[in-house]
């Protein structure tokens, strides 16, 4: 195991431990972009504890992370770049739904290079090193077998902007409820990349989220064996912007992307 791949497991165990001590207890919570665009002091309690020991071990690297360091350029450049959401899922958490995460990655020259994303509620560490495989504990993990939409369940989600923004996902959520076994809408992006590198789901589709969201999970998938795009079906890049994300098995990838495009001629000449 590398030295990047240890401390990286390290600080995702590191920060799941500070959600799971601070889970259902007393904290502050307040609203960024809009009033369902939330954070909490534990949001910053547990990126404070993961920067200090990235700073502390690697003083020469970058970090891009969701509260205090969102600096987007340093993605561009060629210095290792640490990306860190301390709390992805962060709704959930406030209401004490169990169903969030913390997820870390290291990027060196726009690839992700190890990355590890934690379940603190189900004890379940995924973890990944570029053409090492994906693993979750001590389990290898691989992408399901469903070859058509129609043997398929799905993972989505939908933008802070949703009730202002008519692209909100919701012509595609549409589209696709009828033609798979199910959506589903978790509340972590993190967890459903995760969760689509272990089988569990088939596909995952997402927009407007930022590359601490995905970047772990983008590695977790190709890694076990699956395939990540843009709505296009273009080759995913560390600086898709605004980011339109489609995850899969690789088996259902066309017809996902298919039926992503159908919906969205379809929102546009409902606009004309």
């Amino acid at each position: 195991m590398s030295d990047y791949l240890q401390f990286v497991r390290e600080l995702a165990l590191a920060g799941g431990e500070v959600l799971r001590q601070r889970y259902e207890g007393d904290f502050e919570v307040s609203s960024k972009s809009s009033a369902v665009d939330l954070v909490t002091e534990v949001d910053h309690e547990c990126e404070a504890l993961l920067l200090g020991r990235i700073r502390e071990r690697y003083p020469d690297h970058q970090i891009y992370a969701e509260e205090s360091a969102r600096d987007a350029s340093v993605l561009r450049g060629s210095t290792p770049v640490w990306l860190v959401d301390p709390l992805d899922g962060t709704v959930n958490y406030a209401h004490g739904v169990p169903v969030f995460s913390v997820s870390v990655a290291l990027v060196v020259a726009g690839q992700p290079v190890v990355g590890a994303v934690i379940d603190p509620m189900r004890n379940e560490l995924f973890w990944t090193e570029w053409g090492g495989g994906a693993w979750v504990n001590d389990r290898r993990l691989r992408v399901s077998r469903a070859a058509t939409l129609g043997e398929a369940l799905l993972a989505t989600g939908f933008p802070y902007s949703r009730a202002t923004n008519r692209d909100n996902n919701l012509a595609a959520f549409n589209a696709l409820v009828p033609r798979t076994q199910g959506v589903r809408r978790a509340g972590s992006a993190a967890l459903d990349l995760s969760w689509t590198a272990a089988g569990r789901f088939d596909g995952y589709w997402e927009m407007y989220l930022n590359p601490w969201d995905w970047a772990a999970g983008w590695l977790l998938v190709e890694e076990a064996g699956g395939r990540m795009t843009n709505f296009a079906g273009e080759a995913w890049t560390i600086d898709q912007s605004p980011s339109r994300l489609v995850a899969s098995n690789g088996l259902i990838h066309d017809e996902l992307v298919a039926v992503l495009a159908e919906a969205r001629r379809e929102l546009d000449e409902a606009q004309v």
